[in-house]
């Protein structure tokens, strides 16, 4: 009874417009009122020990790093060198973004990040070419979200802790399915263009591929560093994290010299307005999933649907349908920290692995980040372009297709999740 009362509570106050930090904190005052048990005082005990964690202080360490590389004006020099690569085919500029998002979504490890540093100067500089303006908006901000799969990344880090998993194996684990999801943007482009060719001339690279290299050498090798020092048991998730603040504070400032230090305050202000709410829904949350799992929320919800069918791929398909409306409708990391506790005494039922699951998850949430009603990147575009939601939307449904269909092949086929962290040793 209590149970139902903390879900009813907490869509309810979704729905009217309250925080997803402020309906899950509501709803559980109101499953202690409703008799559960639970009293207020243990609800703001494990706030505080829920962000208590060395683990958690990776996130707004990270954020912070790709807030300096963005401010740093490191998409440009990267921008150079995914132009030098692919900027010769057909749609080769569009192609270029998406592969200026994967890029610099290995240093930012955030989507809205991304597509910030990004778009602001993609997307005004493929529409004075002559490309479609929905049709690059839409691109740029889908391809924003590849920053969430693509390692260091805010949602594999939420994800680890809430699955008690190794943050270093899902770092490893998303970089094949952050490269698939790429590519399949990539030939969405060629195609759209192909069939929508420019009457204008496609922007000419200005420097060959070693030369842009040797310009972005420095931002390149920002995840060289996190990874390397990970994966050879160097620094921990956490020590990399802060490993990346300075190794970005010194690029920036002293060698590519894009920020003086009169920008850091501006620059540590903005960083903390983002660590801020995402700090707060991920305490929260993980109330959340504590108060669940002394109700045995997660076992009965498992047990009820093994109860109904015991098939994998049926459970799987109705999973990915599930995380597919979650991500149109909640906040990235609030829905992992709150369903993965949930969700992954079903997949231990069925056998599959929580690396490949967490993956998945990741993957179908990143969908959301440009899918209305909620899709940060979908809003964000629109107001920076000025182009209306409504006509932004129809713009991205090709867009949406192409990230489906490599969903489907995460889905069948784990090897593309897991061949990294079983080559590294992890598994």
């Amino acid at each position: 009874m209590a149970v139902g009362i903390l879900f009813i509570a907490f869509f309810a106050l979704l729905a009217l417009g309250v925080p997803v930090a402020g309906s899950i904190g509501l709803a559980l005052l109101v499953n202690g009122l409703a008799g559960s048990g639970i009293a207020p005082a243990y609800i703001g005990r494990s706030l505080i020990q829920g962000l208590d964690s060395f683990t958690v202080l990776a996130v707004p360490l990270f954020i912070l790093a790709g807030e300096i590389m963005g401010q740093g004006g490191i998409s440009k020099r990267l921008f150079n060198l995914a132009n030098a690569m692919v900027g010769k085919f057909t749609g080769g500029v569009p192609m270029a973004t998406v592969l200026t998002c994967m890029l610099f979504g290995a240093i930012s490890g955030s989507g809205q990040a991304t597509f910030a540093a990004v778009g602001s100067i993609m997307i005004p500089e493929m529409e004075r070419q002559g490309y479609d303006k929905g049709f690059v908006t839409g691109l740029t901000a889908s391809s924003g979200g590849l920053g969430v799969l693509i390692p260091p990344s805010l949602p594999m880090v939420m994800y680890a802790l809430a699955a008690n998993s190794s943050i270093g194996t899902m770092f490893s684990a998303g970089i094949l399915p952050g490269i698939l999801c790429g590519l399949a943007l990539m030939i969405y482009a060629y195609l759209f263009c192909r069939r929508h060719p420019i009457s204008g001339t496609s922007f000419t690279p200005t420097m060959g591929v070693f030369q842009s290299i040797k310009e972005g050498f420095w931002a390149l090798l920002t995840p060289v560093i996190i990874l390397g020092g990970i994966y050879g048991s160097i620094f921990t998730s956490t020590e990399a994290a802060g490993v990346a603040v300075v190794y970005a504070l010194i690029v920036s400032i002293f060698v590519y010299r894009t920020i003086v230090l009169k920008d850091l305050p501006r620059i540590f202000l903005r960083a903390a307005a983002l660590n801020a709410p995402i700090l707060l829904i991920v305490g929260i949350a993980t109330v959340l999933g504590r108060v669940l799992a002394m109700q045995k929320v997660p076992t009965m919800i498992a047990s009820g649907i093994l109860s109904v069918t015991t098939s994998g791929i049926l459970i799987i398909i109705l999973i990915n349908i599930l995380l597919l409306i979650v991500g149109m409708l909640m906040e990235t990391l609030a829905a992992i920290v709150i369903l993965a506790p949930i969700l992954l005494p079903i997949i231990d039922g069925i056998g599959m692995s929580p690396v490949h699951f967490g993956v998945i998850m990741v993957a179908n949430l990143a969908i959301g980040f440009v899918t209305p009603p909620v899709g940060t990147n979908l809003y964000t575009a629109a107001a920076l372009t000025g182009i209306h939601v409504k006509d932004l939307t129809k713009a991205i449904i090709g867009l949406v297709c192409a990230l489906l269909i490599a969903q489907v092949l995460l889905v069948m086929f784990p090897q593309i999740s897991l061949f990294l962290p079983r080559l590294f040793g992890q598994l």
